[in-house]
């Protein structure tokens, strides 16, 4: 009972390390092997291939299993892709395919696409007994002479089998007479060589023929046999038996060798003389594919090759050549021809799984394509080496047996490269060698990874101010080195206030262009820049964006004219007046004209001209300074009064002006300067004149104002005689406001000195003039209103006589 157990337990560890063995042998193994008898029908199951790969059946089409398909090659099995079982698709005749090797494999390879690998499988192929022995046909003859004695031998014709081992040709038996027996003797590679053996002597005159039937039996399942008639002809005596010169011939010979090539010559020799010493030779033991090959001169025992010489068909051929001589004696020799192999075939390169595209973020490693590599020469000229001749960010990994993946070695960059054509060349060690390539054209497909980038880090743009609402003021472009949408850039303005409204009221920007329009006319005065960010944004998912700064100065344009703070615009229809001493001394101010210029720069510079005065000479005004001063000395015949037209002059383009009419009164003081003024007959307006001149001017260039113009130059010259045909009158003074008297220090004086009312009676006549300081209000005159006709000068109503009374009022 104890040494049951310790069997038991020994059997059980034996098991276990059977399974454990066998577990490993699974996980390491290359192939996958199956073993399948031969002849077997079509759709034969061979094995569950899916099981054995680990795969589950459920999901299996998930996998894409298929067999790997070589050109020109002939499919013997086939996969049902749906149970994962690998059955045969062709009728299996290993005799046919494997000839007379021992074992007989067909190797394929399996691919599971959705893992981009490779699994060999080998499927052994084993005989059945499905081919009887058979023998040459036709009536086999044997000559024998009739001395010969008893144990002679003579050669009977070997049954030919396809099958192997004990499917073949086991044993002979010979029947039809009792003076012959058989003789089997074992040969060279288990060969069975038939012999007639004599057993009783021969009498010609007795029997002179001999019927007998050889029958040759396999060792198969069913047993089967094959006979032969053997004829036995009984001759004259031949003593002698042919001798080969050499029991083995051994030639080598190079594949593809021209047809009617002599390889070599076998030769025999026969003591005897006459018709007993010549010799026939013949091939024994000969395939039909032999005999297909080679040709054996019967007379002079020369081989010539008869059919195409090909290594990669069969590497070796082995002849039995007999002399016999007609007296039926014989001898045999071996001829053995070995085949040189030639580097005559090309390399074969197929593809068996190829990926046109792939994106270009990729990892290294990823496949792009498994190649298989195939050469039908052997030794070097069957080696082979693949490669890729040029510097691409592609390698070749061998995988199993000639099978190579093409792989990703590097990062690809669609941007710097957006497509290959990778040269995949296949050469062979021959020599010299041969080679084939092939062309893999490869798309990269583009991912978004490059943000939009502008061209400039900062933008700075200058335009007009007064430009005109919806006008483009400025454009930027950004750039993306993407593909289609990863490279479809728009813009946008990122929100921000100015002047507490918001940026979008001012300016908006085209998505799709980058051009940036004025929703508002801007002025220099009010803005002088505007500083903003502008946003590109791809089409990518997810997109990506980059920002840049715009600043957009704005240039001044001289749209304001010159404004004149001092003198004053005259109110009440008066002109300013200033007093300049008689006594003055060259170079003394007079007054100062005092303008400034809304607009910047060049556009607000001024230069001051005195455009009119009514003693030429006697003023001058500083260009720049605006200071009026006198040229000369005052004479006595200088007029009292005089009038100065000054045009104050910016420096834009085109330049913008403004005038203003400064009335200087002689004298040394105000009571002085008010006797002269009365003593001044009215003289006649000079403007009433102009006013007539520039109406004629005006009624040529506008005849619609014609009547117009008639009738107001009636009205103007009905007052002019108004005033001339007075007798009598009073100056008043009233519209001469004494802001104008501003700029003479002595006046100026003067009048802080009294601030009181001068009344001077002259007459029953009384009139007012008021003198107040100038005050710096922010007019702007125009030249046409510089031009209003002088009051003092006007024949307005006033006369100075000795009654009058002037009241000089100072505020």
């Amino acid at each position: 009972m104890e040494e049951t157990q310790k069997l038991w337990s020994c059997k059980k560890k034996g098991i276990f390390l059977y399974l454990m063995l066998l577990f490993i042998w699974k996980a390491v193994a290359v192939h996958i092997h199956y073993s399948i008898p031969e002849e077997m029908q079509k759709g034969s199951f061979v094995g569950n291939i899916a099981e054995d790969l680990g795969m589950d059946g459920k999901h299996l089409p998930d996998h894409d299993l298929r067999i790997v398909t070589r050109t020109g090659m002939v499919q013997y099995f086939s996969l049902n892709i749906h149970s994962g079982h690998l059955q045969t698709s062709e009728r299996i005749d290993r005799e046919a395919i494997c000839g007379q090797a021992e074992k007989c494999i067909l190797n394929f390879q399996v691919i599971v696409e959705s893992k981009r690998k490779l699994y060999g499988v080998e499927v052994e192929i084993t005989d059945i007994n499905d081919n009887a022995p058979h023998f040459p046909p036709g009536e086999q003859e044997l000559k024998i002479n009739e001395i010969s004695i008893q144990g002679s031998r003579f050669p009977l014709p070997e049954a030919q089998d396809q099958d192997l081992g004990m499917n073949s040709v086991q044993s002979y038996q010979l029947t039809g007479s009792s003076h012959f027996s058989l003789d089997v003797k074992m040969g060279e590679n288990s060969a069975r060589h038939v012999e007639l053996v004599l057993e009783k002597s021969l009498d010609r005159e007795e029997q002179s023929m001999y019927e007998l039937v050889l029958t040759a039996t396999d060792g198969g399942d069913p047993i089967r046999t094959g006979t032969a008639q053997i004829k036995v002809i009984v001759s004259d005596m031949n003593d002698n038996a042919p001798i080969f010169s050499q029991s083995l011939y051994v030639v080598s010979i190079e594949e593809n060798i021209p047809k009617g090539s002599t390889i070599c010559r076998v030769r025999a020799v026969d003591l005897d003389e006459g018709i007993n010493g010549e010799l026939k030779y013949s091939f024994k033991k000969a395939t039909k594919k032999d005999s297909q090959m080679f040709l054996l001169n019967s007379t002079t025992g020369t081989i010539t090759v008869m059919g195409d010489i090909d290594f990669e068909e069969s590497p070796f051929y082995e002849l039995e050549v007999h002399a016999e001589d007609y007296g039926g004696l014989f001898d045999r020799a071996k001829v053995e021809i070995t085949i040189t192999d030639l580097n005559d075939n090309v390399p074969e390169l197929t593809v068996t799984f190829l990926a046109n595209s792939i994106k270009e973020n990729s990892p290294s490693g990823t496949v792009i394509a498994i190649l298989n590599v195939e050469d039908q020469d052997s030794g070097m000229n069957g080696e082979v080496t693949c490669l890729i001749p040029q510097i691409l960010p592609f390698q070749l990994k061998k995988s199993t047996d000639n099978f190579y993946s093409l792989v990703t070695a590097d990062a690809l960059d669609r941007e710097q490269r957006d497509s290959y054509n990778i040269t995949v060349s296949v050469s062979d060690h021959g020599t010299p060698p041969l080679s084939t390539a092939m062309l893999i054209a490869l798309h990269i497909i583009d991912t978004n990874d490059n943000p939009p980038r502008f061209s400039e880090s900062i933008y700075t743009s200058y335009f007009m101010e007064n430009n005109q609402r919806g006008a483009s003021i400025f454009s930027l472009t950004a750039s993306d080195p993407d593909w289609e949408e990863n490279s479809r850039i728009t813009y946008s303005i990122i929100q921000r206030n100015i002047n507490d409204s918001s940026l979008s009221s001012y300016i908006s920007i085209n998505s799709e262009t980058g051009i940036i329009y004025a929703l508002h006319t801007f002025d220099y005065e009010e803005f002088q820049e505007i500083n903003f960010q502008v946003k590109a944004q791809d089409g990518g998912s997810p997109p990506l964006s980059s920002n840049v700064s715009v600043t957009l100065f704005i240039l001044d344009q001289n749209d304001n004219a010159p404004q004149i703070l001092y003198p004053s615009s005259p109110s009440d229809d008066s002109t300013g007046v200033e007093l300049a001493p008689r006594s003055s001394e060259l170079g003394y101010i007079v007054t100062k004209v005092v303008a400034v210029d809304a607009d910047s720069g060049q556009n607000a510079w001024l230069s001051y001209q005195l455009l009119k005065a009514t003693e030429p000479g006697l003023f001058t005004i500083g260009i720049h300074t605006g200071e009026i001063r006198t040229a000369r000395f005052f004479l006595d015949k200088d007029a009292l009064k005089q009038s100065l037209v000054v045009l104050v002059k910016d420096n834009g383009q085109p330049p913008l002006s403004a005038s203003v009419t400064v009335t200087v009164v002689l004298a040394d003081s105000i009571p002085e300067s008010l006797s002269d003024i009365s003593s001044i007959s009215v003289p006649a307006d000079p403007q009433s004149d102009l006013t007539f001149y520039l109406v004629v001017a005006v009624a040529f260039v506008s005849c619609l104002f014609f009547t117009f113009l008639l009738v107001l130059l009636s009205i103007r010259m009905y007052k002019w005689r108004n005033s001339q045909l007075c007798d009598s009158g009073s100056v008043n003074f009233n519209g001469v406001p004494v802001s104008q008297f501003v700029g003479i220090d002595g006046v100026r004086a003067f009048l802080h000195s009294y601030c009181q009312e001068i009344s001077l009676t002259t007459d029953s006549r009384k009139s007012q003039f008021n003198i107040s300081n100038g005050n710096d209000s922010n007019t702007l005159t125009d030249h046409l209103t510089s031009e209003v006709k002088d009051p003092i000068l006007a024949g307005e109503d006033f006369n100075l006589t000795s009654g009058d009374q002037i009241i000089l009022q100072v505020s």
